[in-house]
Formats: C-alpha cells, sequence, structure tokens
C-alpha cells in the first residue's frame, strides 16, 4: 500500500488529474479504503455508498472471492493479446452465453461500456450494411465518438462539433413527465411505439441497422418503460429488418433482480452490450453478447474492431469469480426480497416530501425526482442547465451526512450494492430524509 498521505492525495489530484465531467479546480473527497457497501476518507469520516460509485461495485468492496481470483491469475498469466485461447478469456464467454438468452452465440469483450457500445455499432452496421443508429433522447452509451454520439443527453453536444454521422434520436416512454393521461400502461406504449414507427417509416426503415435502448434507462432517471413497450419495440425490429441492442451497462448484472434488465419483459435483444456489475469494478472490463446469426456472419467475415486488452486476463478472472458470485450466494434472490423494502422506503420518502415529484425503482435501482413544484411537474431544475448548482449543493448536504449518491438533471440515483441488508437501507434512507427536508424548507422558496 502507498504512503501518501491525505495531504500529497489532494495536492497531486488537483495538480495532474482531470475528472471527467468536472472542472478542473474541484476538491474531491479523498478516499483511503472501502469495505462492504462503505468507504471512508482520509479522516476516517464513512459514507453509504448508495450508488455503487457508478452502479458498478455491485457486489460491494473487500470481495474475497475476485480478489483471489486475480490474485491467482496475475501469477499464471497476467495478460496474453487478444489473438490467442486463454483460460480466463474462454470460460467467461461460456458463462455469459449460458447467462443470456438461447438466441446469442458469441462474446467480444471490450473494456468497458463506451467502447462496448462501439462494438454494439460496429457489429450492427457491418451485419446489416446500413448506416442509421436509433437511440433515445434521455440515454447515455458512453463518451467514445460513436457511443457519445449513439447517446442522448447534453454530454453528447461535446463530441457534436461537427457530429458522428447517422445517429438519430427518439423521445423515450417518459410516462411522469408527458402531457398525455394516459389510461394504462398498454395506452402509453401504444402511444410511444406509434411515434417510433412514423419515425422509422420518414427515415427509410431500409437505411436503419439498428435501434439501441437501455431498457431501463439509467443514469437520466432510472425511467421504467411501461408494460408492453418493450414487447412492442422487438415486434417493430421483426417488422422492418433492424436489429435491437439492450444497453445492459447499468442494469445488467442482477441491478433489478434479473440478471439482464430486459428480461423483466421476456424478450430477446440481437446484441447486448455489458460492462459494470460483470466484475463489480475489481478490473475493469465491458462487451457485446450477440445473436447466434450475427456470430456466423463473423465466422466468415472478419471482425475488424479490436483492443489492445479485450478479454484481459485479469478482468477475464474478475469476471468468472463475480459471476460465480452471484449463483452461489443467490444474489438475484437477495435483491428482489431486500427491493422490496427498497420500494416502501422511496414511497415513504414521496409521501412525506413536497420536493419529491416521482420515485420510480425495480430491484435495487431508484431514483428519486425532485420538483420545485410537483402539481405543475415543474422540476427543480431545467433540463440541460442547473444554473444555481442546485442538485450540486443537494449531494453536497448528502455527502456531508455519509449518504454517496450520484444523479443527472433533477434526479438523485440511489443504485446501492446489491450485497445491501435491509438494516443498512434504513439507516442510509434516514440520511436521504434529513436532506429532503432541508429541500422542502429552503430549496423551494
Amino acid at each position: 500500500m502507498s504512503d501518501i498521505t491525505r495531504e500529497q492525495v489532494l495536492e497531486y489530484d488537483r495538480s495532474f488529474n482531470q475528472h471527467p465531467w468536472l472542472t478542473g479546480n474541484i476538491a474531491p473527497i479523498p478516499v483511503e479504503r472501502a469495505e462492504g457497501i462503505y468507504f471512508w476518507d482520509y479522516n476516517g469520516k464513512r459514507y453509504f455508498d448508495m450508488s455503487s460509485q457508478l452502479a458498478n461495485v455491485n457486489l460491494g468492496y473487500g470481495n474475497k472471492d475476485i480478489i483471489a481470483a486475480v490474485q491467482k491469475q496475475v501469477e499464471i498469466l497476467p495478460y496474453i493479446a487478444p489473438a490467442y485461447a486463454s483460460g480466463p478469456r474462454a470460460e467467461l464467454a461460456k458463462k455469459l452465453i449460458d447467462l443470456a438468452p438461447d438466441n446469442m452465440g458469441k462474446v467480444f469483450f471490450t473494456c468497458g461500456g463506451s467502447d462496448a457500445n462501439e462494438a454494439a455499432i460496429y457489429a450492427a452496421r457491418t451485419y446489416t450494411g446500413k448506416s442509421k443508429i436509433l437511440s433515445r433522447y434521455r440515454s447515455y452509451h458512453g463518451s467514445t465518438l460513436g457511443s457519445g454520439n449513439l447517446s442522448g443527453d447534453p454530454r453528447r453536444f461535446a463530441l457534436e462539433a461537427p457530429a458522428a454521422t447517422g445517429f438519430l434520436k427518439f423521445f423515450d416512454p417518459y410516462t411522469y413527465r408527458s402531457s398525455i393521461e394516459f389510461g394504462s400502461e398498454q395506452e402509453a406504449a401504444d402511444y410511444y411505439l406509434g411515434l417510433l414507427e412514423d419515425q422509422i417509416q420518414y427515415e427509410g426503415a431500409n437505411m436503419i441497422a439498428a435501434i439501441e435502448v437501455e431498457p431501463i434507462t439509467g443514469a437520466n432517471g432510472v425511467i421504467i418503460p411501461p408494460d408492453g413497450y418493450l414487447q412492442g419495440l422487438r415486434r417493430l425490429c421483426d417488422k422492418y429488418g433492424i436489429l435491437l441492442i439492450c444497453d445492459e451497462v447499468m442494469a445488467g448484472f442482477g441491478r433489478t433482480g434479473k440478471m439482464f434488465a430486459f428480461e423483466n419483459w421476456g424478450i430477446k435483444p440481437d446484441i447486448i452490450s455489458f460492462a459494470k456489475g460483470v466484475t463489480c469494478g475489481y478490473v475493469q472490463l465491458g462487451g457485446i453478447i450477440m445473436s447466434k446469426e450475427i456470430a456466423e456472419y463473423f465466422n466468415d467475415n472478419t471482425f475488424l474492431y479490436g483492443l489492445t486488452y479485450s478479454g484481459h486476463s485479469l478482468a477475464c478472472a474478475a469476471g468468472i469469480a463475480a459471476v460465480d458470485y452471484y449463483q452461489e450466494h443467490k444474489i438475484l434472490d437477495h435483491v428482489n426480497e431486500v427491493g422490496v423494502v427498497f420500494g416502501q422506503l422511496l414511497e415513504e420518502i414521496k409521501a412525506k416530501h413536497r420536493s419529491v415529484g416521482d420515485v420510480r425503482y425495480i430491484g435495487l435501482f431508484g431514483a428519486v425526482e425532485l420538483m420545485k413544484d410537483r402539481e405543475k411537474k415543474i422540476p427543480l431544475v431545467p433540463y440541460g442547465y442547473d444554473e444555481n448548482k442546485t442538485m450540486a449543493r443537494i449531494q453536497k448536504l448528502l455527502k456531508d451526512r455519509g449518504f454517496a449518491a450520484f444523479g443527472r438533471e433533477n434526479n438523485i440515483n440511489i443504485t446501492p450494492p446489491l450485497i445491501i441488508t435491509e438494516e443498512e437501507l434504513r439507516e442510509a434512507f434516514e440520511i436521504l430524509d434529513e436532506v429532503l427536508t432541508i429541500v422542502d424548507e429552503e430549496f423551494l422558496g
């Protein structure tokens, strides 16, 4: 372990690190260690990690199975180029195909979620021979050129000067903020699918390679689609010969109580992109799982996309251990059990605080949407522009009390490690309750 001091961490970080999505003059919390669902700063202050960092530390910190697997692998074969076959790469690919729907054929490994979606874009365009790819406005798929243009939220703007071609956006089934009062989930699904089908026809179905969606919108507010929407999206793709790509980078690996979020609606994608929970942050890894038909195409055609660290030995060893842990310790059952309490606590928060317009949750995947006026559904901050840094101030109130979470726009996303207990959840929510009381009294005017 390094002997670096707290003061040196702060000095070196400020002088030499550029943090993503942030200006260079920030003062981040210097983190010294972590265990279970908590991390500690250099002053010994404990924080509930209620976002699993970036919804990736699904199995918490200090998982001895994953640590042992990486330690063993680094002694045997720490790295081998992607052109070779290796035990960890082969075994993890087999495990992922076994977890995936029965239409899936092969896995291509990347280093994370952004390049996983780059690989999905490449595979879809090459396999279909078409160029256009549709995705939603309230989406985030990465920050590389392709995945950044695939994304819909304002972070894409920096990559649109000029923009990559062929990326088109459509509206999310965001029923809470809709001006239409739908009579049922199916009615809402039909409405949004109708809009999308019109767009497909206007854009030319014969030009569209794929539609990519997060089955549950992640960073942009945990937007859960109405029942019937994903089923209808699958039918639309089949009708027009378009591939369906499901981005499971955030929602996959147990977050919703299923191994993959799309399983909640019984569909089968053509390509699945994944990352985060496959190794739970112990070593970086991502990838795509492609259908048997697409995999067969690349049996005879070169896959012209690659990375030096594709299927890295240490990452795959961590992935094998993580997948085994999910299964052997019945993590999905735990998520479904504790998820009931999670939902109850969120509903109590909504009922108590006038700043809370909506809460959304499935498994241990949740969001609190804050409103300036919840009757008129006026968000606490406008989309894309938080002039007074209101949400940053609220996040600071939470962190000052030991509740670490992330969010976008007017949402606080809550995605704790999947090993969290009911007691730990209740203790953490006491902090959230305290801060929302401050928001009610001081932020609404």
